[in-house]
This record gives structure tokens, sequence and C-alpha cells, in this order.
């Protein structure tokens, strides 16, 4: 996973990307432990190799706990929010409940099961568990979510557009978030 990491370092710094020095490891503990989730390997090691600067990164240094809850909460309120107007409801999840509140409170606790996803750049997302790594980068938009990149490197060269792309051979499998990024249906999932 370094030479992942070194590349693509190497290719923000040739995107012109502004790059602070990286998080120690008392920064990534403070972070994982005030906002209760882990980082993915690759995304620790990126994050404490450079802190990527501009307004879609995560500041994890300076943002407020605030503002790095709401953007760890936007994959699950998305889809919350096709729950309500969109129709989604999985079949795995059972019976769909009349009222939009326990619709709600259903959902949420189904979804609290998934991978959590980590912010890396606007609306893209690392899964945060390390047995599914090196995790895809996922674009979500609600449960609108596709292949961003099928890691880390991956991503960095298709986001800013700093060839060559690096297809993995084969892409890791995120539960929930895989399948839809796989096109599943409700009826898929």
């Amino acid at each position: 996973m370094p030479d992942v990491v070194t590349q693509a370092v190497e290719r923000l710094r040739a995107a012109g990307v502004e790059l602070s020095p990286g998080l120690s490891d008392a920064s990534i503990s403070r972070v994982q432990d005030s906002l209760g989730f882990i980082f993915g390997p690759e995304h620790k090691e990126f994050l404490q190799t450079v802190l990527p600067q501009g307004s879609s990164w995560p500041d994890w240094r300076r943002d407020s706990v605030q503002e790095l809850r709401r953007r760890l909460d936007w994959p699950i309120d998305g889809v919350v929010f096709d729950v309500h107007h969109s129709g989604f409801w999985p079949q795995s999840w059972g019976d769909r409940p009349d009222s939009t509140s326990k619709r709600e409170v259903k959902a949420r606790s189904l979804l609290r099961r998934v991978p959590t996803l980590v912010p890396v750049y606007s609306h893209r997302y690392l899964a945060s568990d390390p047995a599914l790594a090196p995790s895809p980068v996922f674009s979500v938009h609600q449960s609108d979510v596709i292949y961003y990149g099928d890691d880390l490197l991956d991503y960095v060269a298709r986001e800013f557009g700093v060839p060559p792309l690096h297809p993995a051979a084969t892409r890791t499998y995120v539960p929930f978030w895989s399948d839809l990024a796989d096109g599943a249906e409700n009826a898929d999932l």
C-alpha cells in the first residue's frame, strides 16, 4: 500500500493540489475518537503523509466536529432522503412501514449495519473497515452511488486528470455500497 499512497501524493502534487503536512498519530486518534469511526488503512496512511487543502477536502485538522460529522453522515442521510422521497426501500429490509417517522427509524437502524464511508474529497468516500482495504472510492449522492476509483490511486488519477489510470485487477466488495454502485435495485438488495 505505501506505493499506492506515494503515487497518489505525487499525482496530487502534479495536479497542483495544495498539500500540507500529514496528521500525527495523536491527531488521527483524536479525530477517530471524537467522531466514532476509524480510517481505513490506505486513508489513514494517506492523511498521515499529506493533508490536502481546499474547500472540497475535509480538513481533519481544522474543520469543526459538526462539519466533519455532517460530511460523515452525508451518505446515510442521502439514502434516508431517498427512502422519504424516491421510494427507496430494499426488499431485504422487510415490509416498508406506513409512517414516515417509522420508515426513517427502521432505515437508520438497518443502515447502521453497513460499512461506514469516510469523506475523501467532496462527495467521494472510502470505506473505513480495514477488512475492506483497499477500498474503492465511491461517489455518493443519495442512493445514487458509483465507483469513482478502484482504490485511492485510481481515484486520484481519475478525479484530478493525472494519468495513467490505475484500475485494479479486482475491486474490493463493500457491502451495500458496492451493490448500489453495481446498479442493484430495491428487489436486489
